[in-house]
């Protein structure tokens, strides 16, 4: 992980990009498939919002735990990936999240709730190995000067599998899978199963298929040099807080439209509308990719953002099982994106800062507001997630040269946010009330737009760095 150097020699790797795209959309989709599990499990052993939050909790839990294992032997004994390879640690993590799909068999069998618990912890588990693995080995697949363009193609297949999931899953939870329309504990049994064979199938798929070997260099002498940095060590809580509101929102989605005085919609009516929260993300993705493409003149840059847009709305479209007079409230905060994207000029820090107050107006409207209006305001927080792992991670890992491996893993730990927020969120709700609780990634956001502010007075404009790839 961390600095590499390429081969001399540059190959075609298309193949092993596919792969790897493939990877990440897997990725996506299963992670988001905790929203679906979410309302599936505190029906099914009747949970208060706390005890339900307890899915992102050992999830994410397992990407603190196991982050902070890999340091320290990275530590004590040096970069396991750089002894058994990119693509042994691809493999492993493919295992391991099989591994973790296939415990919900015994788990359904069961009927007990701590054994979804463990499963998901073991599924995070891989996804935290797989983070670590494939996430530089995108950047370093290929021409330097084309890392960023793979990385947000990566990152947009991994977005189109979390747009995917609340429908395809929540049909397979809530519907396919479910007896009379009841939901039963093998509801999930079968579909899991199927998501460990395709890992499998993956990781024998990954072993079967020539990838070339980088090696990385190593900070050797024990030194937590990273730590120095100022921006580093507010991007480790930058990323906390941005992850952390993300999933927590993306949780209770369902249960909130659900709610009387919002849209009173069931799960299944409610997966579709989690799939645009999810889509908005992929969308601003999109857009920040050519947004930050400094090749294009103003002209084309907007023609492509526009045409970019429409596509991937589109794309949307024919996913949720929506019609357009459903939907089309949603074109009016796309544009609103677009605007804070002119506003953000390209600059890492000011684009962060802007979407992060943009998020804090639209829960602030969201938590004020009643019916369609507070649900649409709710949705539109999924566009201006879009740029925020990625800007989070260049600005912090901005000036760290040597350290910039360290840097790294330390900014995974802080996917613990994933884990922590959601369960302080579904605390909140079970005391004052489901929507007064969304005043907790409000906070986060703040957070986030002081951690612009701060970068954008130190680093100044900056609009790359090293690249590094990502998303929970």
């Amino acid at each position: 992980m961390g600095n590499t150097t390429p081969p001399a020699t540059q190959s075609n790797y298309s193949v092993s990009l596919a792969t790897l795209t493939t990877l990440f959309f897997m990725w996506g989709f299963i992670t988001c498939m905790n929203d679906i599990l979410i309302p599936h499990l505190k029906e099914l052993f009747q949970l208060n919002y706390f005890q339900a939050m307890l899915v992102q909790f050992a999830f994410f839990g397992a990407y603190f735990i196991g982050s902070v294992i890999y340091f320290a032997v990275s530590y004590v004994y040096g970069d396991p990936i750089n002894k058994i390879g990119y693509k042994g640690g691809i493999i492993i993590g493919l295992l391991i999240s099989a591994l973790g799909c296939v415990l919900f068999y015994p788990a359904e069998i069961m009927a007990v709730y701590p054994m979804f618990l463990m499963a998901l912890f073991t599924l995070g588990l891989g996804f935290t190995l797989l983070q670590i693995s494939a996430n530089p080995y995108v950047a370093i697949l290929g021409r330097p000067e084309g890392a960023s363009s793979r990385l947000n193609l990566a990152q947009a297949f991994n977005s189109l599998g979390t747009t995917i999931a609340p429908v395809l899953g929540g049909y397979l939870i809530f519907e396919f899978f479910a007896e009379g329309g009841k939901i039963t504990p093998e509801a999930t049994k079968i579909p899991y199963l199927i998501f460990g064979l395709l890992f499998i199938l993956l990781a024998v798929f990954v072993k079967a298929i020539k990838l070339p070997r980088f090696k990385a260099e190593e900070v050797t002498g024990g030194k937590l040099g990273a730590l120095a940095f100022p921006q580093l060590r507010g991007g480790v809580m930058a990323i906390f807080f941005y992850v952390g509101a993300e999933v927590a929102i993306g949780s209770l989605i369902i249960s909130f439209i659900s709610q009387p005085d919002i849209m009173g919609l069931d799960e299944q009516a409610g997966k579709n509308y989690l799939a645009v929260y999810w889509g908005g993300a992929m969308i601003g993705r999109f857009l920040g990719s050519i947004s930050l493409n400094d090749k294009l003149d103003g002209m084309k840059k907007a023609l492509y953002m526009v045409l970019t847009a429409a596509a991937v709305f589109l794309v949307i479209y024919s996913i949720v099982d929506l019609t357009f007079g459903q939907i089309s409230t949603f074109i009016v905060f796309i544009v609103l994106n677009f605007a804070a994207f002119a506003i953000g000029r390209s600059v890492a820090a000011r684009a962060l800062m802007i979407f992060a107050v943009a998020n804090i107006a639209l829960i602030l409207a969201t938590v004020l507001g009643t019916g369609s209006w507070a649900m649409w305001t709710l949705l539109a927080v999924g566009l201006f997630n879009s740029i925020m792992w990625s800007n989070i991670f260049t600005l912090a890992i901005t000036g760290l040269g040597a350290h910039t491996s360290q840097g790294a893993s330390l900014l995974v730990m802080g996917i613990l946010g994933g884990a922590l927020i959601p369960l302080l969120q579904g605390w909140m709700a079970d005391s004052i009330g489901l929507k007064p609780s969304f005043i907790i990634p409000a906070v986060c956001y703040a957070y986030i737009a002081g951690y612009g502010l701060f970068c954008g007075r130190r680093l100044g404009k900056v609009t790359r760095s090293e690249p590094v790839a990502g998303g929970h």
